[in-house]
């Protein structure tokens, strides 16, 4: 199975070398390093414009694709991916040839992780409509999965048209980056199961929180005829040491533990039906990472 790590481009207080508690470039950038020397098999950003709770000030993110680039020039053999992007933000076919052109950097190293959206506040911000997403997100997957695997499409809908399109260069797999799809919702499961290589499910934590959204998985691809063992399970868990600090807020359940606490949980997501998770740590410092690696390499010793 494999082990990603999530990369904070979001404004935290526990993020090093930190400007107003937002991660500078230079911070992300030796974050990134470290994951990869320290063997994770996978990198993730996050995709948003801002957060904006209610009643409470903005909270800044920087953008992802931009990071993300960058993040595929300075390191070598570990995998890049989103989670996940928002469809309304990029169009469609543009996004699949900045997929391409972002396989070309990274040697076919990129995950093209994609959803509907959810943050209305950012939307209204920027001017993008809200309603009607997963009829948009539909007609995305018809222009997106043709122009990642043959490079050519022909599309025209009500939301998005791509008439007579074309990809040339292309990425350097013949079939292009696997397109991964993050959701919960019945529509969305059965669009995954039409359309995904891989399936992204946030925030879990202990194994067993994965079986009741992994059901409604088998379920959309029993409706659509799909065999479900053709799409890869991801799983993104959030993972907390509370020893070290308290958990954000958004963390209401989480994993925690030791190192072989932790690295048995990893063997049973596995036995679960996943074969890649995803972990968003906090404390996001020095010490949560270093308990998170430990973690990793007691489960590739063990199991």
């Amino acid at each position: 199975m494999k082990i990603g790590f999530v990369i904070l481009i979001v404004q935290s207080p526990e993020h090093p070398l930190s400007h107003k508690h937002t991660a500078r470039y230079t911070a992300i950038r030796e974050m990134a390093l470290q994951a990869e020397k320290a063997k994770f098999d996978s990198l993730w950003l996050y995709d948003h414009l801002f957060y904006r709770p209610e009643d409470k000030e903005t909270i800044g993110i920087w953008e992802c694709w931009t990071m993300l680039s960058a993040l595929a020039e300075v390191t070598n053999t570990i995998e890049l991916g989103t989670l996940v992007l928002c469809n309304a933000f990029r169009n469609p076919a543009i996004l699949a040839k900045m997929a391409h052109t972002i396989d070309e950097v990274s040697n076919g190293r990129f995950i093209l992780g994609i959803g509907a959206g959810w943050n209305k506040p950012e939307f209204n911000a920027f001017g993008l409509p809200f309603d009607h997403k997963v009829d948009q997100f539909e007609e995305a997957l018809q222009i997106i999965k043709p122009l990642l695997r043959e490079g050519k499409v022909n599309f025209k809908g009500t939301y998005y048209q791509a008439p007579n399109c074309e990809i040339l260069p292309r990425s350097p797999r013949p079939n292009g980056p696997p397109l991964m799809v993050g959701c919960s919702g019945p529509r969305m499961m059965r669009l995954t199961a039409q359309y995904a290589d891989m399936w992204n499910t946030a925030y879990l934590h202990i194994p067993e929180s994965l079986d009741e959204p992994l059901s409604k998985l088998n379920t959309a691809c029993q409706e659509v005829g799909r065999d479900p063992s053709s799409i890869e399970i991801t799983a993104t868990i959030a993972l907390a040491y509370p020893d070290l600090s308290e958990p954000p807020s958004f963390m209401e359940k989480y994993l925690t533990g030791s190192s072989e606490e932790i690295a048995r949980s990893m063997h049973k997501y596995g036995e679960h039906g996943a074969s890649h998770l995803m972990f968003h740590i906090s404390p996001y410092n020095t010490e949560g990472f270093g308990r998170i690696v430990d973690a990793m390499n007691y489960y590739r010793k063990k199991y």
